[in-house]
């Protein structure tokens, strides 16, 4: 039977890193892109979501299949990531933005890189640069303009603590991306993110109850900013590419980059977002979002350019972390993405967990 250990031919450093968390930035941005015409033409966003996570999880059958042996290796682990990463970034965002507003939620789930970077400070009591911590802090900042939450601003107590449920079910995915390669018994991060789909896949089954969907629509054709296009299009850039392709790239950088570093480059997401929807989908873009784009940015070269944390003689700096790998999004939710529309109606978001 295949091992699924960490694979040795993989180059390291942090240019590598770099790369690959904004390969999967720009892939989980485009979901809420890719995922609105369809949601126009009459599926509910939750079975967007199954159709989105179920999808990726069949095309990962065969590398599920090669690293069969990650379930008796780390069972735990495996479920943890399905759980959190999967499909519990998706179900707390969906729940939030039933609540209260989306721009809200989308912020409060992308305090999930703060919440990630005190975690590790003060629980697992490990070095943070300075440099991470202020990346982090400009970045939320920036979000905070890109989704202008300034706009119906509202509290409701269950809303908030459903969209704070998202930013830690975020920062479950960095941690157990991280921990998958650690530890006498490493499991590669293609089977983590396999098999992590798989159980998110069961799971949000169960929730959405996909059965009762009219997926007939995807035979049909929807619109995009004026222009027919067919349904699986859309469908086919989800899953692949917001999906597949965000999800295996997201995991493994968290292996050259530390996952503090990996989720402040994983908030470009809402960026890329929003600058998709306005060239695709015709949504407006104004003056604050691109100044918060361009804070969101600052905050991520902060945090990837900043210098490791001290080295100890008997701990490795966190940021100098050997191997590793949210949005989930919300995504991560998330981090963790499905759509998500600023109050006013007139521009379209995601993450990890839309």
């Amino acid at each position: 039977m295949h091992r699924s250990t960490a694979s040795p031919t993989l180059p390291s450093g942090r240019t590598l890193g770099l790369g690959l968390a904004l390969v999967s930035a720009f892939a989980f941005g485009g979901s809420g892109t890719a995922a609105k015409p369809l949601i126009e033409a009459g599926l509910s966003p939750l079975h967007v979501v199954w159709l989105r996570v179920t999808g990726a999880a069949v095309a990962l059958l065969p590398i599920a299949y090669r690293h069969r042996d990650a379930v008796l290796r780390r069972p735990g682990l495996l479920i943890g990531f399905g759980l959190l990463a999967v499909a519990g970034v998706q179900a707390c965002y969906f729940a939030a933005i039933s609540r209260i507003p989306v721009g809200v939620a989308l912020l409060i789930e992308y305090l999930g890189p703060p919440l990630l970077i005190g975690y590790v400070r003060f629980v697992q009591r490990k070095p943070i640069s300075r440099g991470a911590a202020v990346g982090a802090g400009v970045a939320v900042a920036g979000l905070a303009c890109v989704v202008e939450v300034w706009n119906g601003l509202s509290f409701d107590a269950l809303g908030v603590l459903f969209a704070l449920g998202a930013a830690c079910c975020q920062v479950g995915y960095f941690l157990l991306a991280d921990a998958g390669r650690r530890g006498e018994r490493p499991v590669d991060p293609l089977a983590v993110s396999a098999y992590g789909l798989l159980i998110g896949a069961v799971l949000l089954t169960v929730l959405t109850r996909p059965w009762q969907a009219d997926w007939g629509l995807l035979g049909g054709s929807v619109v995009m900013n004026g222009h027919s296009l067919p349904a699986l299009i859309p469908a086919a850039w989800m899953v692949l590419v917001a999906t597949v392709l965000a999800y295996l790239t997201g995991v493994i950088s968290v292996g050259y980059l530390s996952p503090p570093i990996a989720g402040v480059v994983a908030n470009l997401e809402a960026v890329v977002a929003t600058v998709l929807a306005w060239v695709l989908l015709g949504e407006h873009l104004g003056l604050p979002q691109v100044a918060g784009g361009l804070l969101v940015l600052a905050g991520a070269f902060v945090a990837q350019t900043s210098r490791p944390a001290a080295e100890k003689a008997d701990a490795e700096p966190l940021e100098a972390a050997t191997v590793g790998v949210p949005t989930v999004e919300a995504g991560a939710a998330g981090t963790a993405g499905a759509t998500a529309s600023r109050v006013s109606g007139r521009s379209s978001r995601t993450s990890r967990g839309d």
